[in-house]
């Protein structure tokens, strides 16, 4: 872990099944501290403007953001954090279970930080969580709220 800051991951899914594994491969862990639910792209937008209210307090150290959502896609969700000085360097994740050429060439021209396919295996979907854990919360450097 690299502050006393809680790590915080905002969760963007619509999936109720996804979202409880998911919870799940979390507690497990217990490297999260928080986990924050957004289930469609505008209760998303809507959560990140609170937190930049809130200057910055309550804004997430990680993003797992599906593609296939609700009321705003999860491209359109990507562009509105990459375009915004505020949250454009929170880490985003694209999982989904797209494996599509034209989602995956559109995440990364957006910006996105890696696209992942969701495992339809249980026990690969616990061993996906434990890596993204491990990768951006105990190997990558993440900005502190006083570096941004």
């Amino acid at each position: 872990m690299q502050s006393m800051k809680p790590n915080h991951i905002l969760l963007v899914e619509d999936n109720e099944g996804d979202i409880f594994l998911l919870k799940e491969a979390l507690e497990e862990r217990k490297i999260v501290n928080k986990l924050s639910i957004a289930r469609d792209g505008l209760e998303a937008v809507d959560f990140l403007q609170m937190g930049i209210v809130a200057a910055d307090k309550d804004l997430p150290d990680l993003i797992l953001l599906d593609i296939n959502l609700p009321r705003m896609n999860g491209h359109e969700v990507l562009k509105f954090i990459k375009i915004n000085d505020h949250l454009k360097r929170i880490p985003v994740i694209i999982l989904s279970t797209s494996s599509n050429d034209a989602d995956i060439i559109t995440a990364y021209n957006n910006h996105a930080n890696c696209f992942i396919t969701k495992p339809s295996e249980l026990t690969d979907f616990f061993i996906m969580m434990r890596i993204i854990e491990t990768f951006w919360f105990g190997i990558v450097r993440l900005p502190n709220e006083s570096s941004v």
